[in-house]
């Protein structure tokens, strides 16, 4: 039996092809850590205004999210929630694409629906927080009664 032959190390040494460095992995990696701090102060004050604070989960309808939201103050609340947890999850769907994802142009189409699928829920989530409106003009207010207090004034 003999020993498998192996090739010859390089004579030079490897060179990065580029000369400028990035810590774009290293700022990722800082971000998770913080942005999952900040989402967890969020989260628990979300979860405990809403299910804790006056009567608790019974008092969760329309009305009490039309209130909520006509506070500037719970707006950017509830926006800094929807965009750190989107941007949290999306980096960490991206680190375990870039782990298991074999081949570049898989990797490359998974991370483009990942890009896409952020970008939407983003615009999507900041459009509603800033343009919801519980009383739309010329609407039926029997249609809302959950907002009657907000839509009577």
């Amino acid at each position: 039996m003999t020993a498998p032959l192996v090739e010859a190390p390089r004579s030079t040494p490897y060179r990065r092809s580029t000369s400028r460095r990035s810590n774009y992995e290293m700022y990722s990696w800082l971000f998770m850590r913080l942005s999952g701090a900040v989402l967890v102060v969020l989260v628990i004050g979300h979860l405990f205004v809403n299910l804790m604070v006056g009567d608790g989960i019974s008092a969760l309808d329309f009305g009490f999210v039309a209130g909520k939201w006509a506070s500037p103050f719970w707006q950017v609340w509830d926006l800094a929630m929807l965009w750190l947890a989107m941007i949290h999850g999306s980096n960490g769907v991206r680190t375990i694409i870039n782990d298991y994802a074999e081949r570049d142009m898989t990797r490359i189409v998974l991370k483009t629906f990942v890009a896409v699928a952020l970008v939407f829920t983003i615009v999507l989530g900041t459009l509603v927080i800033f343009t919801f409106e519980p009383c739309p003009v010329g609407a039926d207010g029997t249609l809302l009664p959950a907002a009657a207090e907000f839509c009577s004034a």
